[in-house]
């Protein structure tokens, strides 16, 4: 089996979306995050936009090929909201995002059934409305050589169509490339062939 070297994303962050249900409350947004800090930012920052909702429910997923999630149902029944939302990040197939839905009480309560469906599709509204794409999983690396061996490797790196992320050119040169996962272990033998060039995983 090919190794998978895409995932889904977004780039962005979605327009907040809105569902009610029995004067209930729901708005829904999508965040693409990279991190726990950056979880923690989003809701600090709701959470004062919204201080006087009743529940910030969220649930989030992080990385590429190792994967961690959380869900997180704030003060609601067991299940009934972190993950029904999770369950439409994995049905979207997206990672590196968070989706949180802030509710208000409307004064009727909805039971766990209404809840997880109102969680679940608040969360699919904001994820309907999130620029999703599809990015390569990228391996990163170090190329230093002199500068007399600058047009060798300026060469394969025009050839392959690599993408440069960074470039130090002086005596002693140093060019950081972003390749594709799939591709990775033949551009590295490509460069590690060559006389008086180092490449390295970064």
């Amino acid at each position: 089996m090919a190794e998978k070297d895409t995932y889904k994303t977004i780039e962005t962050a979605s327009k907040e979306v809105l569902f009610k249900d029995k004067n209930s409350k729901f708005f829904g947004y999508a965040f693409p995050v990279l991190n726990e800090d950056d979880v923690k930012l989003y809701l600090e920052k709701l959470k004062k936009e919204h201080h006087t909702a009743r529940h910030w429910c969220y649930a989030y997923q992080l990385g590429t090929e190792t994967i961690s999630y959380r869900a997180n149902d704030d003060g609601e029944p067991s299940n009934s909201a972190g993950m029904p939302i999770y369950g439409q990040i994995q049905s979207f197939g997206v990672t590196n995002i968070l989706i949180v839905v802030v509710r208000y009480f409307g004064g009727v309560k909805l039971g766990v059934g209404g809840l997880i469906n109102a969680y679940k599709t608040t969360a699919q509204i904001a994820l309907e409305h999130s620029n999703v794409l599809v990015k390569t999983i990228n391996t990163d690396y170090l190329i230093s050589f002199d500068y007399k061996n600058m047009n060798k490797v300026m060469r394969i790196i025009k050839e392959k169509n690599l993408k440069i992320t960074n470039q130090v050119l002086e005596m002693d040169c140093k060019i950081t490339i972003s390749v594709r996962k799939k591709e990775a272990a033949s551009i590295f033998e490509t460069f590690n062939h060559l006389f008086e060039i180092d490449i390295e995983v970064i």
